[in-house]
């Protein structure tokens, strides 16, 4: 893409190839300037050329054609071999025609477009890696004075503001020329300018020292605004409406509804604009091309958000667009959700045929789901991003993504009350107390969930007041307050009992069952744990199942009923595998090693937390795995 540092690399890499030698019939540069509004043809660049063979003046062929054959002759009669640098070419016209007719030399050519149709070896540059860009920046000051001491003073302001040049040369080079001119100012001071208009071509533009040392104006905004008049209609629209997607990086298929689109069209575009560096393919998903997801750079992005902004008709296009992704969201969010809390008995979901299925596809639209949601802070997107949110939650919690769950809680909530929809507001002060507790914040818990039953209550959702009872018990038991959370899930309980609920019945059951166990009433928990199981298997509900033999096995150890406790976990354990619930699997291995040494077998405990170790780490959860292996080195003293 423009701004990548195309030249600068080229003109290093001849500098390094002429000092080895490889090219002792020297070197010819020639810049195309492809971009700007007057680029250089061909039959200008060959007089250029032949200017610098020293073909000139009276020397010149009269014809564009005898011109061309006066060139390839004198490269032909060369012995020494020669490099080409053909610098900034948008067309092949302009330098196909210049190439040598003899394959003794070298050419080098740099562009922002792919030429995917000719025989040419392609190298594409990408943007720097965060501390290359940190380096860059930091050799750029000291350059001019090596007595510049912030780049080690504020190492965390400087990676910022290379993420936000998004690690691209040219504006990192426009960055290292600011800081010098703000010499007294620190680094952060930049970044705070930055962060505070939201666009930092903007910024960067307007402090920009000049030019660089090829004579070139050190601008972003113009370098992004000359590819983008450059694009037929058709990829300039899809260029500015994939800069309002609502993540960086953003599937085909949403794309697709995005334009209002079929696949196949919107495929041909999107490859069309990554032969012109404007977006970058990521990988490809399930091996088909719909399933291609694509990334425009950030600084594209803002710039394509800021011509949709300008223009009256092109923001309303932009608002419907925004419309169209988030309705595909919530309809296949749907349909995964469904598949998530699918059970025997009910309707098959929409397309996915299974949990693997419905995971990979959240999975991979994940970031732009999390970031629809927060479009609902817009009155226009509100009731359908609480919708998103809702269908959310039971997979941010499979995928323990806590910060997500926060924010997408969070989001919901405030989207929810900004159109009055009080039971979305409910359902999302739930969701948001779930995600405190399972963040350890349960303080916070107790009180998003007490906002949430009261709601409930004055909407008289006599079942919605019955599950948020019961997650207010499980956060009361967090903070040690057993009394109180007993209180609560036996109200959840016997709300669920009075509505016919089974199935939530059995969840406020197993949860009770726990919390009596640490309550010291051992028999009263075993009773209310054997009647969860119960029920979770009449509905067919496996994987709660499983939690509550786990729950049962910790029961039943409290008091002694060691084998007993080892044949509930092992049941558990059955089930987490089943489902590939890792951490799951790693909770239960820890509490079947403890069963095992309370029964006097280190060998066993040892072996189990080792296992609970290989669970976690599988489950990304480093610091439980470290305990596990701990606990397991223990077993040998």
């Amino acid at each position: 893409m423009g701004g990548i540092g195309k030249t600068a690399l080229a003109v290093e890499a001849a500098h390094r190839a002429c000092k080895k030698g490889w090219f002792p019939g020297g070197t010819l540069f020639v810049d195309l300037r492809g971009y700007d509004d007057d680029p250089v043809t061909a039959d200008q660049a060959v007089l250029a050329l032949l200017d610098a063979l020293g073909v000139r003046d009276g020397d010149l062929p009269p014809t564009a054609d005898r011109q061309y054959d006066a060139y390839r002759a004198l490269l032909a009669e060369r012995r020494d071999r020669m490099l080409l640098v053909l610098d900034n070419a948008s067309d092949p016209a302009q330098y196909l025609p210049l190439l040598p007719g003899t394959d003794h030399h070298r050419v080098l050519i740099t562009s922002r477009d792919r030429p995917d149709a000719l025989p040419v070896r392609l190298i594409d540059l990408e943007t720097l890696a965060p501390d290359d860009s940190v380096a860059l920046v930091t050799r750029a000051l000291h350059d001019t004075d090596e007595r510049d001491e912030r780049p080690a003073r504020e190492p965390d302001a400087l990676r910022e503001l290379a993420d936000l040049c998004g690690h691209l040369p040219l504006a990192l080079q426009i960055a290292a020329g600011m800081l010098r001119r703000r010499r007294h100012r620190d680094i952060a001071s930049l970044v705070a300018d930055i962060r505070e208009t939201g666009d930092a071509t903007a910024v960067l533009d307007r402090g920009s020292p000049g030019t660089d040392l090829y004579g070139r104006s050190l601008a972003l905004r113009p370098v992004l605004e000359t590819s983008y008049r450059r694009l037929p209609p058709g990829q300039a629209r899809l260029l500015r409406l994939l800069c309002l997607a609502p993540g960086a990086e953003t599937g085909t298929e949403a794309i697709a509804a995005l334009a209002d689109l079929d696949t196949g069209s919107v495929l041909s575009l999107l490859e069309d604009l990554a032969a012109r560096h404007l977006v970058t393919p990521v990988g490809n998903g399930d091996g088909t091309a719909s399933a291609v997801r694509w990334r425009s750079h950030d600084l594209v992005r803002v710039f394509g958000a800021g011509v949709v902004a300008g223009d009256a008709g092109l923001w309303e296009e932009g608002e419907a667009a925004r419309e169209r992704v988030l309705g595909f969201y919530v309809r296949w969010t749907d349909a995964a959700d469904d598949r998530l809390r699918w059970l025997p008995g009910m309707a098959e979901p929409e397309r996915f045929g299974d949990r693997g299925q419905a995971l990979a596809w959240l999975d991979g639209e994940r970031a732009g789901l999390v970031a629809a949601v927060g479009w609902g802070r817009e009155e226009r997107f509100a009731d359908t991003a609480v919708q998103l949110a809702q269908r959310l939650a039971v997979y941010l919690d499979w995928r323990r993504y806590s910060d997500d769950r926060i924010a997408v809680a969070e989001a919901a909530q405030e989207a929810a009350q900004l159109v009055g929809h009080r039971l979305g507001e409910a359902i999302a002060w739930g969701n948001l107390g779930n995600a405190l507790r399972a963040a350890d914040r349960a303080g916070e818990a107790i009180d998003a969930h007490s906002r949430a039953r009261d709601l409930f209550r004055a909407a008289g959702d006599r079942h919605g007041e019955a599950m948020t009872w019961g997650n207010l018990g499980n956060a009361l038991r967090e903070v040690g307050r057993a009394g109180e959370a007993i209180d609560a899930l036996t109200r959840a309980r016997d709300l669920f009992q009075a509505t016919g609920d089974r199935h939530d019945e059995a969840r406020a059951l197993s949860n009770l069952g726990g919390v009596l166990g640490e309550a010291g009433r051992a028999e009263e928990a075993i009773e209310a744990l054997s009647r969860a199981r119960f029920l979770f298997q009449a509905a067919g509900d496996r994987h709660r199942e499983g939690r509550a033999w786990h729950n049962l096995g910790s029961a039943l150890r409290e008091v002694g009923r060691v084998e007993e406790a080892i044949e509930a976990y092992g049941k558990d354990l059955e089930i987490c595998r089943e489902f590939e619930d890792w951490y799951g699997e790693g909770q239960t291995l820890n509490n079947l090693a403890l069963a095992h040494k309370a029964a006097h077998r280190p060998a066993e405990a040892r072996a189990a937390w080792l296992q609970s170790a290989d669970a976690y780490t599988r489950a990304d959860a480093p610091a439980e795995a470290t305990q596990a292996r701990a606990w397991a080195a223990e077993q040998l003293e």
